[in-house]
This record gives structure tokens, sequence and C-alpha cells, in this order.
């Protein structure tokens, strides 16, 4: 009995912190959540079974979870922001056409969705480094800012999880950020 009590209040801890990083992001990212691109991204896989929307929502909360865990100083909003609109490139790299050279997909889709989120939003010099960089080594020129570096790492652990299927995330969460 001790032990199930023991759980059910790490358990409530958990979900305390993940409503609290969700209400940051909602917070600080409402245009980006409401845009009809932004859920467009939901039609278009990115790693393993996770959607494009579920991966960047995914990165935007561990990117939060590294700034906190390791006291990193940061734009919290920028760093959000950069995290959402990091893969905004809408289109299935998974499918070659004549427009998008998807074999270079990681070479070419930062460029793509910088040009996207720009026209969309108006973004900070922070924001277009995150976007421009966020695939470093590829991009061979490496992140300026720590908010960069920040969603450069959260991007690299949250597509391994998801390529490996340890995180088998399709955007259920979305759904209920919508609702709220």
């Amino acid at each position: 009995m001790q032990r199930t009590a023991s759980q059910a209040r790490k358990w409530k801890r958990k979900l305390e912190r993940y409503r609290k990083i969700h209400r940051e992001i909602k917070r600080d990212a409402e245009d980006i959540l409401g845009s009809r691109n932004f859920w467009r991204m939901k039609e278009y896989i990115q790693h393993g079974n996770v959607t494009v929307n579920a991966h960047v929502m995914n990165v935007a909360r561990y990117s939060i979870i590294i700034s906190d865990k390791l006291h990193i100083p940061c734009n919290r909003r920028e760093l959000i922001r950069g995290a959402l609109l990091h893969d905004y490139f809408l289109y299935d790299w998974h499918i070659p056409d004549e427009v998008n050279p998807h074999r270079l997909h990681g070479f070419f889709h930062p460029g793509k969705a910088l040009y996207n989120a720009s026209k969309e939003y108006v973004l900070t010099e922070r924001e277009k480094n995150i976007i421009q960089r966020h695939m470093w080594p590829l991009t061979v020129v490496p992140p300026k800012y720590r908010e960069a570096w920040i969603v450069t790492t959260a991007d690299k652990w949250c597509s391994l999880l998801e390529t490996l299927r340890l995180y088998k995330g399709r955007g259920a969460i979305l759904e209920k950020l919508r609702e709220n």
C-alpha cells in the first residue's frame, strides 16, 4: 500500500510538470498552435509513426526540460517558438517529387522551414537561427544561440526515440491543448 501511494504521488508530480510545460507552450505560441499550417503537419509522418506535428511538440517539451534540468538561462518564448517551427517544411519528405528534393531532405528542410515560417510569422534572430541550424552538423555552420543548441539537442533526442519507436505519440496531446 505504501508503494502504491508513493507511485501515485510521483505520477501526480509528473502530470503537474507536464501540464505546466504545456501551459507555457500554449501561452508563448498561441498563434502558432492555432495556425492551419501547424495543424496540417499532422498529415505527415516524421520519424517512425510520429507525425511532424507531434514531433515538434515533443521537441518543444524536451527543450524546456533540458533548459530546466541543466539550469540553462535562455529566452523561453523564443526557445518554444523556434522548437515548434523548426520542421515547418509542410510536405511529406517520404514521397519524392520534382519540387522538393527529398533525397536531400536532411540538408534541405531547414531552409524550407525558415522560408515557410517567415511567410507566416515575424521571427526573431534567435528563432531564425533555431530553425536554420537545428540540423547541425549537417548544416555545417553550428547554432549561434544557446536556444538553438538546446533545440538541436532536443531534436536529436526526440528523433532517436521516435525512430526507435520508443515514443509512440501521434499528437494526441495537441487535441487536449486545442480544447483548453
